[in-house]
């Protein structure tokens, strides 16, 4: 029998943190043990689910880690409270609104599990291309799934303008001549009124990012929306996720010349965009933000 001293069996425990998106059709999970994603999951496909629903799509994504984790990150849709602990407001997940998240979790993963750390999708999503691709200068990361948001990192660090987000870039107002369109917020001209999940659907069916074409609305929305990113954030690097944004390389050539044209004298003259490469940047990011010791509280 072999015993180890304290000092050699505190080099052997493992925290696991398991990282968990809740989106707009599925939950993912993912699990960090030092410092690398071990595996990922995805739960089934739901529509508009109930609290209970939520819950137990939860638990599949989550079952891999059979309860035995030691922090949990989580991504929401929807605008937190102060405590980060409820969602106030979720135009996408009403089954979400003024629910105990911390209940939420128990529900699905066990009453022992902890609390979990609140982290905004788009920033989850950001902090995890930031940690694996280690971008210098400014990072802005527009996520593009059911709704849209973005991240806006500064060498690891983010940057907060309205509560824990770089701003509701979904609900900006970008309106297309002679396309008027009116957001899931009810906004004139809203973003996620030409490039959401839902606006996407209607216009192309299913599969919908190898049918956008230069010149289609939901092009131009993207086109509009980044020039005016390059003027509020001045990003040196542009990376495009979430379930349509990484699913948009082929249009990368045809984006940069609609941004480029005419594009004000702010932006930076070395900007770079790209996109993401994995389903599960937003679930690995919680994991990784709820272990780390930097991050923001």
């Amino acid at each position: 029998m072999v015993t180890l001293r304290p000092c050699e069996l505190i080099f052997t425990l493992r925290m696991t943190s398991l990282g968990i998106d809740v989106g707009g059709t599925s939950v993912k999970a993912a699990a960090l043990s030092d410092g690398t994603i071990t595996w990922t999951a995805r739960s089934d496909p739901y529509h508009r689910p109930s609290f209970q629903q939520l819950a137990a799509a939860i638990a599949q994504a989550a079952a891999r880690a059979g309860g035995a984790v030691d922090r949990i990150g989580l991504c929401v849709p929807g605008i937190p409270d102060a405590s980060r602990q409820r969602i106030v407001y979720a135009a996408n997940m009403p089954a979400l609104h003024e629910v105990s998240l911390h209940e939420l979790i128990q529900a699905s993963i066990g009453a022992s599990a902890p609390a979990p750390i609140v982290v905004n999708d788009a920033n989850a999503t950001g902090f995890d291309i930031y940690s694996t691709r280690k971008p210098t200068g400014r990072l802005l990361v527009i996520a593009i799934g059911a709704g849209v948001g973005a991240s806006v990192i500064d060498d690891g660090k983010p940057l907060f303008v309205e509560g824990d987000s770089a701003g509701h870039v979904g609900q900006m107002d970008i309106s297309i001549e002679g396309v008027p369109v009116v957001g899931p917020d009810g906004g004139a001209g809203g973003l996620e009124g030409y490039i959401g999940a839902s606006a996407l659907r209607t216009y192309y069916g299913s599969n919908p990012a190898g049918k956008i074409r230069p010149g289609d609305p939901a092009f131009a929305a993207i086109v509009k929306l980044i020039r005016v990113c390059h003027a509020f954030y001045r990003p040196q690097h542009i990376v495009l996720a979430g379930g349509l944004g990484i699913r948009l390389g082929h249009l990368l050539s045809d984006l940069r010349k609609g941004i480029e044209n005419r594009l004000t004298v702010l932006a930076r003259k070395d900007w770079t965009i790209a996109c993401g490469d994995s389903d599960f940047h937003a679930a690995s990011g919680a994991a990784r933000v709820a272990a780390s010791e930097t991050w923001p509280d």
